[in-house]
């Protein structure tokens, strides 16, 4: 009865830090495989997006690149989530992708691994996303932003532009 109590009780206490550390808890490859901790992004602002290669949305990848380079020395990343779970829009592999991203976008903002973004793949961290705003992902291209404490300040649908007067003043405010 002892061990079950002492098991409980360190189960109980490694929940309650993975709690506290919110965001950056999480360990993920980028899409060349070199494995990031969420750690090293404290302090940051934040712009977490699904994306995909063949969606409707994916001209966004230029609107967000313009925010990045606008916004990167003041404190935002833009990072980005490929996933292949809407309509198998994101076919490719890690290469292919980013390929893609860099040739027809110029994309120099942090892109990780494919991931699953919903379903019974769904990747823990999108699982923590969908938890902490109450919102599942749409579609491809669904934006979250998040403060330099590593709260989920504001969730923008798919259709909503990267360059739009609404997430520009959501993400200077936070800036500011």
């Amino acid at each position: 009865m002892k061990k079950i109590s002492v098991l409980i009780s360190v189960f109980l206490f490694s929940t309650m830090l993975s709690a506290q550390e919110g965001i950056y808890q999480f360990k993920m490859p980028d899409i060349q495989g070199d494995t990031h901790s969420f750690s090293e992004y404290r302090g940051k602002v934040l712009l977490i997006v699904n994306v995909a290669s063949k969606c409707g949305y994916t001209p966004q990848y230029e609107a967000l690149q313009a925010l990045y380079e606008t916004y990167r020395d003041r404190g935002l990343l833009v990072l980005a989530f490929p996933a292949n779970d809407f309509l198998k829009q994101e076919p490719g592999s890690d290469a292919e992708i980013l390929e893609f991203c860099r040739t027809k976008y110029g994309v120099s903002f942090p892109v990780f691994s494919k991931i699953h973004v919903k379903g019974k793949k769904i990747h823990p961290l999108y699982r923590y996303l969908r938890e902490e705003s109450g919102r599942d992902v749409k579609w491809n291209f669904q934006k979250y932003l998040i403060d330099r404490n590593g709260k989920i300040v504001k969730v923008f649908a798919p259709k909503m532009k990267p360059d739009s007067e609404e997430m520009v003043n959501a993400i200077e405010s936070i800036l500011n």
